[in-house]
């Protein structure tokens, strides 16, 4: 079990995590170009399968076990009113989850998944980021370890998701202490605030930056000072899933700032990850830039609780299924040319 003692060990987790099997995207990249179609037929569908073939260590990979994970927290900067929704909607939409009553539920039937809900303190928010840091360090550690130890080893794919009222509020802050800018560029309209309320988000993520900036040395610190529970879970279980070797998918973009944190903690601690969609929150764009990920699907969304990245599972099934289940050339008896 992930039981981090110092941030110091969780970093040193981050550096010891494997990479993906050269051997078997190797030979995924030659069986790929045996199958029977043109070269690059498939664009971007042959990429992605032999990714995931890398990180599953097998040429002919298969995707049968997917995991989603939904995680719930509560947010202290909510008390400047940053949302237009309160924050008892959060333990609201937790029941809806474990009911079976949301998008996502939908979406991870739809594909097969596997689907948890872990709620995250919801009667005891983060502190307000304006006046400090939203978690220590030893609650931080335990929100990762949460994120961590949720991830089931035998998944085959992760996708994590979230619900917190104010969490567009934290992740535009994680964001602009990142990637600077200024704090109107990250911010969006959430959950529906009006121009105003757009201005009390750029105000609140500006006093955030400023508040926490002596603390903030790299993107974990980020992440403790101006995250939330459920963001530091998420980047718990994205740094499981790589330990294991699960291939990820990222959602929108309160995950992608999550996400962005170790990104920024280690370079490259994301390969195992591809970006699910491009939500319409608008920063989401900016940050999949700075991350180095091309969205699998741009369709509008932006409700969060992972729905994104589950429905771009279906795209990678696609992939696998052409990948593993076509006929080469040879196998069906069909002239190269």
């Amino acid at each position: 079990m992930g039981n981090f003692e110092s941030l110091a060990q969780f970093r040193e987790e981050l550096v010891a995590a494997p990479g993906a099997d050269h051997v078997a995207r190797a030979g995924a990249e030659a069986r790929n170009g045996q199958l029977t179609k043109p070269p690059g037929a498939l664009g971007r569908l042959e990429d992605l399968a032999i990714w995931y073939a890398g990180w599953r260590g097998t040429d002919r990979p298969t995707l049968e076990h997917p995991q989603v994970i939904v995680f719930a927290g509560n947010h202290g900067v909510t008390a400047q009113g940053v949302s237009a929704f309160p924050a008892d909607v959060t333990a609201q939409m937790v029941l809806n989850f474990e009911a079976g009553g949301a998008a996502i539920n939908q979406l991870s039937r739809a594909f097969g998944a596997k689907m948890d809900v872990l709620a995250l303190e919801l009667a005891r928010p983060t502190a307000d980021f304006t006046q400090g840091p939203a978690m220590g360090e030893a609650e931080f550690l335990q929100a990762i370890a949460t994120g961590w130890n949720a991830v089931d080893p035998q998944a085959d794919l992760l996708v994590t998701g979230e619900m917190g009222i104010g969490n567009t509020t934290s992740a535009a802050a994680v964001a602009h202490a990142l990637y600077g800018g200024e704090a109107e560029d990250w911010v969006g309209r959430g959950t529906g605030v009006d121009a105003d309320g757009l201005a009390l988000k750029a105000r609140v993520v500006r006093e955030g930056k400023a508040r926490n900036s002596s603390e903030m040395t790299d993107g974990l610190d980020v992440l403790r000072c101006l995250g939330g529970r459920e963001l530091a879970a998420m980047a718990g279980a994205i740094a499981r899933a790589r330990v294991e070797r699960i291939p990820v998918i990222l959602d929108g973009f309160i995950c992608c700032a999550a996400a962005a944190c170790l990104h920024e903690a280690l370079p490259g601690a994301l390969e195992h990850a591809v970006a699910g969609h491009q939500s319409a929150e608008a920063a989401h764009g900016k940050l999949l830039e700075k991350l180095g990920k091309e969205p699998l699907l741009r369709l509008g969304m932006r409700l969060g609780e992972g729905s994104g990245g589950a429905l771009a599972m279906g795209v990678l099934k696609g992939a696998i299924a052409c990948h593993s289940g076509m006929a080469t050339f040879a196998e069906a008896g069909v002239s190269e040319g």
